[in-house]
C-alpha cells in the first residue's frame, strides 16, 4: 500500500505542548514616559498633558493589569525600558515577586533602526546594567522599542546571553532568526494602534470602537486556534490600564479561558519550548537584509 503523501500543511504545523491547539501570551510594554522623552530629546518640555497621561501607567494602570491576570491565575511577560525602571524602582521587584516575567525594552525607548551598531550596543549594555541593578539578576528577554530589529543587534543579544527576542513577525509561532529565538508579535494585537490618543492635534486617528476591537481580537484568537499559532496580545498600562479597556480585556480572557486546548504561557516559556522542540531547526531563518542597490 502506497504511503499517503504528506502535505506542506502537515510538515509545517507547529506542535505545542500536551497537544494544545495554540498558545496565548499576555504581554505588557511598560513604556510610561519613555517614548515621549526619546521623541523630545534635546527639547524643552513645557506641557504636562502627555506626561501625566503616560504616568497613569506606572501609577495605576500596571496594577489593574496585574490584578486582572490574577483573576485568571495567569502570569504575563512585562518589558520595561531602563528609564522606567530607574524612575519607578518598585516596578521590577513587584513584578518578579508576583511571578511575572520581565525583560528589556531599550533605555529611553530608542528606535534601534535610527542608531548605529555602536549606539545600540551602548544602549543595550546600559539597559542590562539597569536591570541587574534593580533585580540582582541578568535579563533573559528583550523586546525592541517600536518592534524593529537590526542584524547587528540580533548578534549583540546572543553575545550577551539574551534567550529570546519578541519584536518581529516572520511566523505566527516561535522561530529562530540569526540564531536567536523569536517569540513573534502582531500589530493587530497591539492596543496602541486602536486606543493610543495623545491629544494636541497630533493624532492621526480617533480611538477605535471597543466593541469592534473586541470582535477583531476574538476573531484573531479563533484564527490562531484553527491554524495552531501564537496569540500574543500586547498592552500598555497607560492605555489598557484604563477602566473600559480592563473590562474589554476581561471579556477577551474569559472567552479564551473557555477552551482547555489553549496553552497560557509567558513568552519565556514559549521560547524554552521552542528551543527544546524537535521542530526548532525547521523554523530557522537568516537575519539578512535586502540589497536595494539596483536599477530598472
Amino acid at each position: 500500500m502506497q504511503e499517503a503523501k504528506r502535505t506542506n500543511k502537515d510538515c509545517r504545523k507547529y506542535k505545542w505542548p500536551e497537544g494544545k491547539k495554540c498558545a496565548f501570551v499576555f504581554s505588557v510594554d511598560i513604556d510610561a514616559e519613555s517614548p515621549f522623552l526619546w521623541d523630545n530629546r534635546g527639547k524643552k518640555i513645557v506641557g504636562l498633558g502627555e506626561l501625566e497621561q503616560r504616568r497613569f501607567g506606572p501609577r495605576e494602570g500596571l496594577y489593574r493589569l496585574t490584578d486582572l491576570l490574577a483573576e485568571f491565575s495567569a502570569h504575563g511577560s512585562f518589558y520595561v525600558p531602563g528609564i522606567v525602571a530607574d524612575t519607578y524602582p518598585e516596578i521590577l521587584p513587584f513584578l518578579i515577586e508576583n511571578g511575572h516575567e520581565t525583560g528589556l525594552h531599550g533605555y529611553y525607548h530608542e528606535r534601534v533602526e535610527q542608531l548605529s551598531p555602536a549606539q545600540n550596543a551602548a544602549v543595550l549594555d546600559k539597559s542590562i546594567a539597569t536591570y541587574q541593578k534593580h533585580t540582582g539578576a541578568l535579563p533573559r528577554a528583550y523586546r525592541s522599542p517600536a518592534w524593529e530589529q537590526t542584524p547587528e543587534l540580533v548578534a549583540m543579544l546572543i553575545e550577551r546571553g539574551i534567550e529570546y527576542d519578541s519584536s518581529l513577525m516572520g511566523f505566527d509561532h516561535p522561530y529562530r532568526i540569526g540564531g536567536l529565538v523569536e517569540v513573534p508579535v502582531q500589530w493587530v494585537l497591539d492596543d496602541a494602534i486602536y486606543f493610543k490618543f495623545s491629544g494636541g492635534g497630533k493624532d492621526l486617528w480617533h480611538p477605535a470602537n471597543p466593541e469592534a476591537v473586541f470582535d477583531r481580537w476574538v476573531e484573531e484568537f479563533e484564527g490562531q486556534r484553527e491554524f495552531g499559532g501564537l496569540f500574543m496580545l500586547t498592552c500598555h498600562p497607560w492605555i489598557s490600564g484604563r477602566a473600559q479597556r480592563i473590562r474589554l480585556l476581561r471579556r477577551l480572557m474569559t472567552h479564551i479561558a473557555q477552551y482547555d486546548d489553549v496553552w497560557w504561557a509567558t513568552a519565556e516559556q514559549i521560547a524554552a519550548h521552542h528551543k527544546a522542540s524537535h521542530q526548532c531547526a525547521s523554523f530557522d531563518v537568516k537575519a539578512d537584509l535586502i540589497d536595494t542597490d539596483f536599477t530598472v
